[in-house]
């Protein structure tokens, strides 16, 4: 499911500036639900469009997504009651799962998911690296 997030990131190249691309996959088993990408500055999180996109099944499925979430989208994870999130590339700056904050683990939080990062980590890892060079060689 990774894969097809990372297929739909790409369709975010040359909008997001200057946000990264972001593909995001609802799945439950191997039935996808819901997907999105990040499509422009100052729209909604792929996370989010994805999950809107899965609507109700959301409740109890698994998140792909290429780049570790942001405190924001950890908490539409939290209401959206997914049961587990698979990330690639780690979020240094922003990251709210692992990086910058575990924001999963909030205390007050009436729901928890399990985490696991590093899929197909390099693939996701070259979309933000591709993007910070043509954000680059655009100046």
């Amino acid at each position: 499911m990774l894969e097809r997030a990372v297929e739909l990131a790409e369709r975010g190249r040359g909008t997001t500036h200057p946000n990264p691309v972001v593909g995001a996959v609802v799945a439950r088993g191997d039935e996808v639900v819901g997907e999105g990408w990040h499509e422009r500055k100052g729209g909604p999180h792929a996370e989010v469009v994805a999950l809107e996109a899965a609507g109700e099944a959301a409740r109890g499925a698994t998140l792909y997504v290429t780049l570790e979430p942001c405190l924001m989208c950890v908490g539409a994870l939290v209401h959206a009651r997914i049961k587990d999130v698979v990330y690639g590339a780690a979020e240094p700056k922003s990251g709210a799962l692992v990086s910058t904050v575990r924001g999963a683990e909030l205390p007050g939080l009436n729901h928890r998911f399990e985490v696991t990062g590093g899929v197909l980590e390099a693939e996701c890892r070259d979309l933000i690296q591709q993007f910070f060079r043509e954000r680059r060689s655009s100046r």
